[in-house]
């Protein structure tokens, strides 16, 4: 992913927060291996049901996941394709890999809408 524009920088910055907290990490190191309802994250999480929808929809509302309703039941799965966005994203930032740069500063002067 080479970009430059605003929304670009606003998704990256949802995926990293979405990332930021350590429950919503380990949710997505479960759903790694294999989709699973709500039912089964609230057990292995200990966590209650309101809690663990908003971290659901923090995720799910950056991108990294997909639910999909069951009959009474909803079930999540990891989105491995935003996934490698993310890896491509930090990839290209890795110094002397060839990259765009997000920031719209030219020289290094500060002087981009994102320096400010």
């Amino acid at each position: 992913m080479v970009t430059t524009d605003q929304s670009d920088r606003t998704q990256i910055a949802r995926w990293f927060h979405a990332l930021s907290d350590e429950t919503r990490v380990c949710i997505v190191d479960m759903l790694a291996q294999g989709e699973r309802c709500v039912c089964e994250l609230q057990e292995a999480l200990d966590a209650a049901q309101s809690r663990l929808s908003f971290h659901l929809k923090v995720l799910r509302e950056a991108g990294l996941v997909h639910d999909r309703k069951q009959g009474r039941w909803v079930y999540y799965s990891v989105r491995p394709e935003v996934l490698d966005e993310m890896g491509d994203y930090l990839q290209s930032r890795k110094p002397g890999e060839a990259s765009a740069s997000l920031c719209e500063c030219e020289g290094g002067d500060a002087s981009g809408p994102c320096c400010t």
